[in-house]
């Protein structure tokens, strides 16, 4: 985990101090007014979450938001799934003068409901204690997350089944599924095994991210055009392909 926080903040990006969650894993988060990239691990020592152990390198989790769990899980339960929670944990939050504590609230899938990646809902309790406005500005410019795409051998079954659990409609867009999800769009797409392939990061501009991608030993980035690019990072197993917001 220290050296993934050391490399993302080497490309630019804000993260907040580790949490500590109560159910035994730490993270980092790269927070923005919406959705927010998060490094996720485990402790050396004491309670270690095994989903997290068992997830591979690289993107391997997806998380929407919900405002009531329990609502979450009843609906999830009607639409013929088999939802594990409401879980409830916390972590602790060092503020200016003050402790105080995060409080989140998980509806959780099987693993093997989508086997390309861990996927759940979260209920911010505090909300006030994740989204501040210190954590909100990245001197790399970013700003959003508006797609993640999927891969499996069987784009147009999987789609429906994130639509279902959603509660929305798929929709083919050429050869692959888009699925809405709030203010972005999961694609799911063709491949030859299950896996979560990408995320579209938002940036103000794309040339910061670029001058400190290329600057870093462990990374590398290529220029698709004005304002795309992929973001590689190698000894993570992750491509972030990047946008510009403008």
């Amino acid at each position: 985990m220290d050296a993934a926080a050391d490399l993302f903040a080497a490309l630019g990006f804000q993260l907040t101090p580790r949490g500590h969650h109560s159910l035994g894993s730490i993270n980092h988060l790269m927070m923005t007014a919406g959705a927010y990239l998060e490094l996720v691990g485990v402790p050396e020592t004491g309670l270690r979450r095994q989903d997290v152990l068992d997830s591979p390198r690289g993107l391997n989790g997806l998380v929407l938001k919900t405002t009531d769990a329990d609502a979450t899980a009843a609906a999830l339960a009607a639409a013929g799934f088999a939802p594990q929670g409401p879980v409830d944990f916390s972590r602790p939050v060092a503020l200016e003068g003050r402790d105080a504590e995060a409080r989140f609230r998980t509806v959780r899938f099987p693993a093997e409901t989508f086997p390309g990646g861990r996927v759940y809902f979260c209920q911010h309790l505090t909300p006030e204690l994740v989204w501040r406005p210190e954590w909100l500005v990245h001197p790399n410019g970013f700003c959003g997350i508006d797609r993640f795409r999927v891969e499996t051998p069987q784009p147009e079954a999987q789609a429906a089944l994130f639509a279902r659990a959603f509660g929305v409609h798929a929709a083919q867009d050429g050869a692959d599924w888009r699925v809405p999800v709030a203010d972005a769009d999961l694609i799911v797409a063709r491949g030859p095994q299950a896996r979560f392939a990408t995320a579209r990061l938002l940036f103000s501009a794309l040339d910061e991210i670029e001058r400190r991608a290329r600057a870093h030993a462990e990374t590398t980035f290529d220029r698709l055009g004005p304002d795309a690019g992929h973001l590689t990072i190698a000894g993570l197993n992750v491509t972030l392909t990047c946008g510009s917001s403008r």
